[in-house]
């Protein structure tokens, strides 16, 4: 689905790579304020959840990779948020928190910073 290793995004160009970031980070957003909407802990919080982890995750992975060409105090910085944001919807899973909004308002701030 939206699987795809740093490597994988290194040849189709850097700017396919960022486009492709921002579409993921956009679902993820989409997802969030649906289940943000919802009245209870149901479906579209089920997927919002799973699916920001799911990226989130596979970012975490892109950024400890060897060949990621980021300076190492700003990946350190964003593997930081991703752990931020995966407690988050961690929390939100076991139906501790309801912050939507906070992982909406930093993955929108992530997404406006990929130029």
């Amino acid at each position: 689905m939206y699987q795809f290793s740093y490597v994988e995004i290194m040849e189709d160009g850097v700017e396919t790579s960022k486009s492709r970031e921002r579409q993921v980070l956009d679902r993820s957003i989409e997802l969030l304020r649906k289940a943000q909407e919802s009245e209870r802990y149901g479906r579209d919080a089920i997927e919002a959840v799973y699916f920001t982890r799911r990226v989130w995750i596979r970012f975490v992975e892109d950024l400890g990779n060897p060949e990621n060409q980021l300076d190492q105090e700003l990946r350190a910085n964003l593997i930081s948020i991703a752990l931020w944001i995966l407690g988050e919807v961690e929390r939100i899973r076991k139906r501790e928190s309801t912050n939507f909004q906070g992982i909406i308002d930093i993955t929108t701030i992530i997404r406006d910073g990929i130029k």
